[in-house]
């Protein structure tokens, strides 16, 4: 095989992307429609941006699992998270007697996000300092979770009216949701830190051998520390675009079996669950890939009881396209291609 297109082939990125561009393929054949774009009042409608929209909350949480798995770890709290941080700020937005000011909403969500900023650093603490399992210090918090957003709320769906809140989901700037330049600022600090600075190289070397980066003196403890503070920062993030897409704190729904699909994401996306080395960019297709699904899913008029086994199917079959043996195939079957090619040329000469 030409070094070239093998490098090409093995670079981790090229199997994920090829992956959502078959699904993006199959859904225009299936629905021309899907990559059509109309300009209303200069906003951008279309299901690509749909796509864009609805993607943000699980991109801000699967950057924060990203980090976490580098770190040869795992967050099952985010979804709890979530719940907790839009109960914070509803129930802050509710009591308050100027719903619709600005002001108002900027405080409701500084309060949420810091409440979600303490909840990842517990887990932290846990992991780094106790030296708790990350699946189980952060199982205690994904059952406790969703029990203190219900105390916050009282037990209750607590729903607003808040215009400046419901532009954090629902608002568009410059032609293109709100949403999604959230989670493109998400995506642009966490690639900086991580890949311009010293922080992802120090990441992946825990990941990779804790005791031993430790005696190299990295201070690993505080590493993972800040992995599940920047987890639960990004998911109370997430949390406040779930609460305003929907306008509602609902502790029961916030977030649910979010923590899923972001490990999935994270995976699709060629991190391994053994940590070391992650991809950012990897993260990112992951994410689009699911939400792509889940819009497949939705256009196919597929059963919410019957959804979960076809996406099951569909990433089953995803993952086995992008397994080394698929890849080694792939590669014995163009190097058979082009030896023919050869033979063939040798023949007609």
């Amino acid at each position: 095989m030409n070094p070239t297109l093998k490098r090409f082939l093995a670079h981790r990125l090229v199997w994920p992307i090829a992956a959502l561009l078959v699904l993006v393929i199959v859904n225009t054949i299936a629905r021309p429609s899907f990559i059509s774009i109309t300009v209303q009042n200069g906003q951008l409608y279309g299901p690509l941006i749909d796509i864009l929209r609805n993607s943000a909350p699980l991109m801000l949480v699967a950057l924060g699992m990203t980090l976490v798995i580098a770190t040869r770890g795992i967050d099952l709290s985010v979804g709890a998270i979530m719940a907790v941080s839009g109960a914070v700020a509803l129930t802050y937005i509710s009591a308050s007697p100027a719903p619709e000011d600005l002001s108002t909403v900027l405080i409701a969500i500084a309060l949420a996000v810091f409440v979600a900023l303490l909840l990842g650093a517990w887990n932290g603490f846990l992991v780094a300092v106790v030296g708790v399992q990350p699946i189980i210090a952060t199982l205690v918090l994904m059952l406790a979770g969703r029990g203190v957003a219900l105390l916050i709320t009282g037990g209750f769906i607590t729903t607003i009216t808040s215009a400046p809140y419901r532009f954090m989901a629902q608002g568009y700037l410059v032609g293109l949701p709100f949403a999604f330049y959230v989670s493109v600022v998400a995506i642009v600090i966490v690639a900086v830190l991580q890949r311009r600075t010293a922080l992802g190289v120090l990441t992946e070397a825990v990941g990779i051998n804790p005791e031993a980066s430790r005696l190299a003196g990295v201070r690993s403890r505080g590493i993972i520390w800040g992995a599940y503070a920047a987890s639960g920062l990004l998911a109370g993030f997430a949390g406040i675009l779930y609460s305003s897409n929907i306008m509602a704190a609902d502790a029961n729904a916030a977030g649910l079996y979010i923590e899923l699909d972001a490990i999935l994401a994270v995976v699709l996306g060629g991190t391994s669950l053994m940590g070391g080395k992650f991809t950012i960019a990897g993260t990112v297709v992951g994410v689009f890939t699911i939400q792509t699904l889940k819009s497949t899913i939705t256009f196919l008029g597929v059963p919410p009881a019957v959804s979960p086994l076809f996406l099951a199917i569909v990433v089953v079959i995803v993952v086995l396209v992008q397994s080394p043996r698929t890849r080694s195939l792939v590669a014995k079957g163009v190097d058979a291609l082009r030896g023919g090619g050869r033979r063939t040329v040798e023949v007609a000469s």
